[in-house]
């Protein structure tokens, strides 16, 4: 799996460009096991200045911002005193003046960093500072919903033939699966959401015949919900949709497997191959 987060990264970039009218915006991620933020991706730039520059925990704008684990900005980067200086030639290579870092902070740690800038030597007002700080909190949610999917998966692989039989390890997996189905539309890279929507896949693969019956994909995470145990208003939460909105769902998927329980529901669904 890919669950490195630069994806997140760039789409927050844009956003952060959009909502608040700065004209750059760069940022990357903590790398693993090191005290830097590796700056990978780059919005509005116009020289390669600042690409795949290192920036060290404690140093510079970005770093001061790692280190106490809030934003931080100045108005202009070159002659703040407030900030060491060890990044002057790239930032002055790429004309920049205000700028504002903000971290991304996932359980208690700094996983990225957001940078916005100005080319000139203004204050940054309360607007854009507070832009900054719900784009870094949206990543960090994104984050989370990452980290979360790549638990799932792991809780997912394929079950060894004697624990097939185990009701509580097909339990796990039931669980599992409606899970990542809840999760796969809240995430916005493709590749990462077509491998959770693959492994839901393979946790289906041991059901029965395949069938003539074709459920909408929303049908089959009502569906999974409640083969969880889900109640319509849980189900609702999950999926981030309304209780009746749930409601329409599975009554679709009701009419397609030709049933008139939500149990019933279930056990059809399993049998044409829809969930394990």
């Amino acid at each position: 799996m890919r669950a490195d987060g630069t994806a997140e990264i760039r789409g927050a970039l844009v956003r952060l460009r959009r909502a608040t009218g700065l004209p750059v915006a760069f940022g990357g991620l903590v790398e693993p096991g090191r005290r830097q933020v590796r700056i990978s991706e780059l919005s509005g730039t116009a020289t390669p200045a600042l690409s795949a520059l290192a920036v060290t925990r404690g140093n510079g704008l970005g770093g001061k911002a790692v280190a106490l684990a809030r934003p931080c900005a100045v108005t202009d980067y070159s002659v703040s005193r407030h900030i060491s200086h060890e990044y002057d030639i790239p930032v002055a290579a790429e004309g920049l003046r205000a700028v504002v870092a903000v971290p991304v902070v996932v359980r208690r740690r700094v996983r990225a960093v957001l940078y916005g800038a100005l080319r000139a030597a203004q204050p940054l007002g309360d607007r854009t500072l507070g832009e900054a700080v719900q784009t870094a909190r949206d990543v960090e949610q994104a984050l989370v919903v990452r980290e979360e999917a790549a638990e799932l998966l792991a809780a997912a692989r394929p079950l060894p033939e004697p624990e097939r039989a185990c009701g509580a390890a097909r339990e796990q997996v039931r669980e599992a699966h409606a899970a990542l189905r809840a999760l796969a539309p809240r995430i916005a890279d493709p590749a990462l959401r077509a491998e959770l929507l693959a492994a839901c896949a393979l946790l289906t693969a041991e059901s029965a015949a395949p069938t003539a019956v074709r459920l909408a994909p929303r049908e089959v995470d009502v569906l999974a919900c409640v083969a969880a145990g889900a109640t319509n208003g849980a189900a609702a939460e999950r999926l981030g949709v309304t209780a009746e909105t749930v409601k329409a769902y599975l009554r679709s998927a009701m009419r397609k497997l030709g049933v008139r329980t939500r149990g019933q529901a279930v056990v059809a669904a399993r049998r044409a191959g829809w969930l394990p």
